[in-house]
């Protein structure tokens, strides 16, 4: 499938794939949408506590990276899991402007890490921050009572409605940890309805720029 390298309105970049129409970021601006999302309504629930994070579509790592540079910060322990079924390639990652953009230059390393590192196994990025990326389909998923939080970044329900089912959103409640939390940038009435028969509490929160609203899901 033809890939290109896209500037959001933010100024960062994404993957695009125009036979999809599909983009591994909001083309409103990809690092607004992963901070306002993932941080902001996700990590900072969390308030400096150790925590382990799955990540549903590690992609370009721009999660995992603005992540890593949030616990930087105040020295939060990370263990940080990304799923992925077709890795991001190291050159297409290295053409992601997401270092400068972030004003990192001292973690270009990091970054570049992060996507080196082997899959399958537990890397310790820094002494505070733990990344294992496995290779494999959402579906094929089975963690039970593992996870604190849960980046749900899949393509979009337009493109790939099964990643967005109530199978797939069984296994996310039992990945779970007790009043673990799920966020994800969508909100369409069929993907809240699978949170709920799930049993997950849902949120409707202000989405990022370009988006009306997202989703929070807690297990309770």
């Amino acid at each position: 499938m033809k890939r290109e390298i896209l500037t959001t309105n933010d100024g960062s970049t994404t993957i695009h794939l125009p036979d999809w129409d599909e983009s591994y970021h909001s083309k409103h601006g990809a690092i607004q949408e992963a901070y306002h999302v993932f941080i902001k309504n996700g990590l900072s629930l969390f308030d400096g506590k150790q925590v382990t994070i799955l990540e549903i579509g590690f992609g370009t790592g721009l999660n995992t990276f603005i992540t890593y540079l949030e616990a930087k910060k105040t020295n939060q322990i990370i263990d940080y899991v990304g799923v992925e079924a077709y890795p991001v390639l190291f050159d297409e990652a290295l053409k992601m402007n997401y270092v400068s953009e972030l004003n990192a230059t001292d973690a270009t390393e990091i970054f570049s890490k992060m996507h080196q590192s082997s899959w399958e196994e537990e890397h310790f990025i820094s002494s505070n921050f733990s990344l294992t990326k496995r290779k494999q389909f959402f579906q094929d998923i089975s963690d039970e009572n593992v996870f604190d939080l849960i980046y749900f970044d899949a393509f979009g329900f337009r493109v790939q409605p099964e990643l967005w089912s109530l199978e797939i959103f069984k296994k996310m409640y039992k990945a779970l940890k007790s009043n673990g939390v799920l966020v994800t940038y969508a909100c369409r009435g069929s993907i809240k309805r699978a949170m709920l028969e799930c049993g997950f509490k849902v949120q409707k929160l202000p989405g990022a720029p370009g988006k009306r609203e997202m989703l929070r899901a807690t297990k309770i």
